[in-house]
């Protein structure tokens, strides 16, 4: 079987280290993680995914992206992912540097000499995606699949409507499922039942290598900074919520996609600077008549999905 060629579109992040812990799988072939602001600013997450690169070697290149969002201020997650964006994971000063070429142009340039046969997995926001459908349409046929993790069938979480990567860059998020690509789209829905508990943390610690303590390190920190928001949100005194795996669900469907129950919807986003903003418009029924532009991720497998991460943790020294 032919591995899967990605281009990994990341704003690390806690779940988007773990998401590039598992691209490793020999199911994929990664070929390149490229950088967009969004759980932190473009230099912070930059940084985080060239830690990742080298302490897991991958070797593969870095690419920077979009600094700010197409229209709308700029949003960061560091309530949630700390100062560096990736706190609870002590890594050295990095000593490599993203390569010269933005991330944009690497993307235009990669797409128009494949056969078509890249796969875009964006598990952040999509501002580098759509700045480079717009500055080059030529590579939408070119572009095998996006893979999202972004948007709910449903409730948001940093509004009542909105998914915080769609948030960040509603307009992006538009061009995108409006471009006429193959789509799948993990939303909230489905990725907050990934919970992530302590007794999962225990499971993958005892593997004990850099991968597993990456995993660990990682889930711990989601846990205390969970149970500090829930405390001081709803004066609730939890002392270890489990946190969503939210961005693996995107390399875990590339590894195994019958893990997953989709369903193809028409599916777009409210650009309108209401309550609705940033809302992934999902047209469960079919009342719009509009051609189905997405398949929309309704429910995983819990037991296979462990597993895959298990599995890609494994993969390590």
């Amino acid at each position: 079987m032919d591995k899967r060629k990605i281009i990994l579109d990341c704003d690390p992040g806690h779940d988007d280290a773990i998401a590039i812990m598992m691209a490793k799988h020999p199911a994929l072939d990664l070929l390149a993680i490229t950088t967009v602001t969004g759980n932190q600013t473009i230099d912070k997450v930059t940084t985080n995914a060239l830690n990742l690169r080298d302490y897991l070697d991958l070797g593969v290149p870095v690419y920077a992206g979009m600094a700010l969002p197409m229209v709308r201020d700029l949003v960061i997650a560091a309530y949630v992912h700390g100062e560096t964006g990736l706190d609870g994971h002590p890594f050295p000063p990095p000593t490599s540097k993203p390569e010269s070429k933005h991330a944009v142009q690497y993307t235009i340039d990669t797409l128009l000499a494949s056969n078509g046969d890249i796969t875009l997995v964006p598990v952040g926001p999509l501002t580098n995606i759509a700045i480079a459908m717009r500055t080059e349409p030529a590579i939408i046929p070119k572009i095998k699949e996006i893979v999202i993790m972004g948007g709910s069938f449903g409730q948001g979480n940093i509004t009542p409507t909105a998914e915080f990567n769609i948030f960040v860059d509603p307009e992006a998020a538009l061009v995108v499922f409006e471009s006429g690509a193959p789509i799948v789209m993990m939303g909230l829905n489905m990725t907050n039942t990934t919970v992530c508990t302590e007794d999962i943390t225990a499971r993958m610690a005892k593997i004990e290598n850099k991968a597993a303590e990456l995993f660990v390190n990682i889930t711990n920190f989601t846990h205390r900074r969970l149970a500090a928001m829930v405390k001081e949100r709803f004066g609730i005194e939890t002392e270890h919520p489990g946190g969503a795996m939210h961005d693996p669900t995107c390399l875990a469907w590339l590894i195994d996609p019958d893990c997953f129950t989709l369903k193809d919807m028409y599916v777009t986003v409210d650009i309108n600077r209401g309550p609705g903003y940033g809302q992934t418009v999902c047209d469960n029924w079919g009342v719009t008549n509009k051609p189905k532009n997405a398949r929309v991720a309704m429910e995983v497998d819990q037991e296979r999905f462990w597993n895959i991460i298990e599995d890609c943790i494994r993969l390590y020294s």
